[in-house]
């Protein structure tokens, strides 16, 4: 099947996301992250991109980012060829990284750009894993108040103040919108979740499951929701209702 033609955006504006190939980790230490970074200034460098806003996750990545004088196409084929081959010589490892082609969503109003701003940064909060905003190292979001080569800060400063980019980000708000992007670029496929689903509870059947103790059943459920199952793959595998798997 050929593949869908992108969305232009009117404003060379773009809500990028990335993911591991099959859902797998692709940070796993500091250097990883680091690395990434740097290997996105570099190209910055090259391909004149700007970068609005990042946030690298354990196995996704974030990016709001302005074409520059290439195509963002021919962009990430740069990072790909960069940090990929980076990334697999320190890992001994061969073939692709991330998922197919990264996933991106034109961003052509000012209350769209803020609202994927503040998105970007609160994926950490929202995914249980920081407190706050400020709290997570591998965003762009206290680049907003110390000077950062790789961000391009004025864009969004120039639309609001630092006091209400700091308020903003204080009120966590769920935008169906960009939950959506998000839950459908992590989703897993029926053999994804059915690896999971047995890696996590060691059930095979729904019945194993079953047997279980209530409380461990609920717990087996809160943690296949962090594995990116969805409520429906959740009820097929294990048995339990619609009712329970969302308690």
């Amino acid at each position: 099947m050929a593949r869908g033609k992108r969305v232009k955006s009117e404003s060379g504006i773009y809500h990028i996301m990335l993911r591991g190939n099959n859902k797998q980790r692709v940070f796993f230490d500091l250097e990883d992250y680091y690395k990434f970074l740097s290997v996105l200034g570099i190209c910055k460098g090259i391909c004149g991109y700007k970068i609005f806003a990042f946030c690298l996750m354990d196995n996704h990545i974030h990016l709001l980012i302005q074409e520059g004088e290439e195509p963002l196409d021919k962009a990430f084929k740069r990072i790909g060829v960069r940090f990929v081959g980076w990334y697999n010589a320190k890992y001994k490892r061969c073939g692709n990284l991330f998922q197919g082609r990264f996933k991106s969503v034109p961003v052509n109003d000012d209350e769209y750009f803020i609202t994927a701003l503040r998105y970007i940064h609160q994926n950490p909060v929202k995914a249980g894993i920081a407190k706050k905003c400020a709290d997570y190292d591998f965003s762009s979001y206290n680049a907003y108040f110390t000077t950062a080569p790789l961000v391009d800060t004025d864009f969004a400063l120039s639309l609001i103040s630092i006091s209400q980019f700091e308020e903003l980000h204080n009120e966590v708000v769920n935008d169906e919108r960009l939950d959506k992007l998000e839950k459908d670029t992590i989703r897993l496929t029926a053999e994804e979740a059915k690896n999971a689903f047995e890696k996590e509870t060691n059930c095979t059947t729904a019945k194993d499951f079953l047997q279980m103790p209530k409380d461990m059943q609920t717990a087996y459920i809160n943690l296949l929701k962090e594995k990116h199952l969805s409520l429906r793959q959740i009820c097929e595998l294990t048995g339990v209702s619609m009712y329970e798997a969302r308690k």
